[in-house]
């Protein structure tokens, strides 16, 4: 009997102890899933996304970037940029406050540094002088206003423009020393002239230089202009004659047409180029400009060059190269001032789009900004 009762009672301890193993195993396993209503297989726990975790669903409208339209860039350099050296030239009279005979002096003596010519720099103080009085004027800054516009009006013109008369064979003839840039102002002008939809033929008429013709071949390739050249020694006058028939010949309504550079002081040589000039102007062609080239840092030497080669060309307008790199930019004042003639282009460094046409607003801003 007591063997019974030890029995049940040995085998309900083992029983509690496997109902306690089974209630801890689940509860280490997670929480106990009830069977669905009316039965079923019970379902596994979905796992949590990012979704469950966002409480507003409604749809935030997104811009669209703006698209930032680059402003045009002007490729044409400035004035105020390349005229560092000219500039400096006024740099001692654009310090005076006040105005005095110290700062009268002081602007003399730029304005003659800077080739303005002593006859033109004269009339400029001079005229200067009874407007300061006039005006009742006192301050540097005002003197520096009266003489900007003075200068501005010197060199008014009413035309710089380069002609071109349509339904002809225009003729534009390069004239000037050795060395001033004839052939590379024809090079960058051909390439503008171009573009502007214009069918040009570059005359190689520089027979005396060997390597004018190649120089001249090169610029004519890059361009697209055509090239009508001849033997070295040859005659420039037959020359640019038969650069004017073949530009008639196939509709074309420019010749920019090079010239040997000559010393001015040489008459057989001027004479020479007189005819030049009256061949190229021998029906079919029409010359319409005669450029004088001048390199601007001569100075006053290029004012006698252009009195010369006026006085056997009839020049129409000049092109002032290397403009960028002279202290001497008041040329520009005294080739229009002694002799009427307006410069017309000017070389503002090296590539083709340097050489820009004059603008005296710009030009004279430039030397006092």
């Amino acid at each position: 009997m007591i063997v019974v009762v030890l029995i049940a009672l040995l085998a309900v301890a083992l029983l509690g102890a496997g109902a306690y193993f089974v209630v801890a195993k689940g509860r280490a396993k997670g929480p106990v899933l009830e069977p669905p209503m009316g039965g079923g297989v019970l379902a596994p726990p979905r796992p949590a996304t990012d979704t469950d975790v966002a409480t507003d669903t409604t749809a935030v409208p997104v811009e669209a970037p703006v698209e930032e339209v680059p402003e045009p860039i002007d490729a044409r350099p400035s004035f105020r940029d390349r005229l560092s050296k000219a500039r400096a030239t006024f740099a001692g009279f654009l310090g005076r406050s006040k105005i005095d005979e110290d700062t009268w002096d002081e602007l003399e003596e730029a304005l003659i540094r800077a080739d303005l010519g002593v006859g033109p720099a004269t009339e400029l103080l001079d005229s200067l002088r009874a407007r300061v009085k006039e005006e009742g004027l006192e301050t540097g800054d005002q003197l520096v206003g009266i003489l900007k516009a003075e200068m501005k009006q010197r060199l008014e013109v009413a035309d710089r423009t380069l002609h071109l008369d349509e339904g002809r064979t225009n003729v534009w003839l390069f004239v000037g020393v050795n060395g001033v840039g004839k052939t590379t102002t024809i090079g960058k002008l051909g390439k503008r002239q171009v573009l502007a939809g214009h069918q040009v033929v570059m005359a190689a008429g520089d027979t005396f230089r060997a390597a004018a013709a190649e120089q001249l071949g090169t610029w004519a390739e890059r361009s697209g202009a055509d090239l009508v050249r001849g033997a070295e020694g040859g005659d420039p006058s037959a020359i640019i004659f038969d650069a004017v028939e073949s530009a008639a010949a196939k509709g074309a309504d420019l010749v920019l047409a090079d010239t040997a550079g000559r010393l001015h002081t040489k008459s057989n040589l001027m004479e020479e180029l007189r005819k030049v000039r009256r061949v190229a102007d021998r029906d079919p062609g029409h010359v319409t400009e005669v450029l004088l080239v001048i390199d601007a840092t001569t100075g006053q030497n290029g004012l006698i060059q252009a009195r010369q080669f006026t006085e056997a060309t009839d020049v129409t307008g000049v092109v002032l190269t290397k403009l960028d790199g002279s202290a001497k930019g008041g040329i520009v004042f005294a080739i229009h001032t002694e002799l009427g003639i307006p410069v017309k282009l000017v070389g503002l460094g090296e590539t083709a789009d340097d050489l820009v046409d004059f603008d005296p607003d710009e030009f004279v801003e430039a030397l006092f900004s």
